[in-house]
């Protein structure tokens, strides 16, 4: 797959380009508007950002909250039951629930460490999704809330996507902090930004 980016055309605005290349052997040829994808990845971060962050704010503040509720009743025939039942009532699993989606919302909404927090976000969207299996490939995948696909693998490519692009420096302190100097002379620290 190969894309090039041409050089801008006199009858679009300054901030339209033009991508042509291959892709799944199709050529493609296709305008966008540099401050359109701007607003688009700044709104969609805050946004995701928010749905993590209200969902953890709202486990830590409730002190009755605990994942064993729903790490016990995860669906009949789910390939990982017994793992499930394990993590049910351990206090680190409740913790790493709570905190990290809380933490998840806040660095998406500040657009710090966007790409360490969105690769550990999708981690935990997989686990939530695992955890919604009601069989196995046998079964054709089946999850609570349809087949292979559901929110769980959306919120993950999302938070794929966001870290793929770098959406942090968009308007985002990751676009700061990559300038001080340690991170400049360190560039393995580029990895946790963007």
């Amino acid at each position: 797959m190969g894309c090039v980016m041409s050089a801008q055309n006199p009858s679009y605005s300054k901030t339209d380009e033009k991508i042509e290349g291959t892709l799944f052997g199709q050529d493609i040829t296709f305008r966008y508007s540099h401050t359109a994808i701007a607003y688009a990845i700044v709104f969609l971060r805050v946004a995701l950002g928010w749905v993590f962050f209200q969902a953890g704010v709202q486990k830590i503040l409730n002190p009755e909250w605990t994942a064993a509720g729903y790490l016990t009743n995860v669906p009949e025939g789910n390939p990982f039951m017994s793992m499930w039942a394990s993590f049910a009532g351990n206090p680190v699993i409740d913790f790493l629930n709570a905190w990290g989606a809380a933490l998840l919302g806040i660095c998406l909404i500040l657009g710090l460490l966007v790409r360490w927090s969105a690769f550990w976000g999708a981690v935990m969207m997989l686990f939530y999704w695992a955890s919604g299996l009601e069989g196995g490939l046998t079964q054709g995948l089946p999850v609570a809330n349809g087949w292979i696909v559901d929110e769980h693998i959306i919120y993950a490519l999302l938070l794929f996507g966001l870290g793929a692009i770098g959406a942090g420096r968009v308007l985002g302190l990751d676009r700061l902090v990559e300038q001080w100097p340690i991170v400049k002379n360190n560039s393995w620290l580029r990895v946790f930004l963007g």
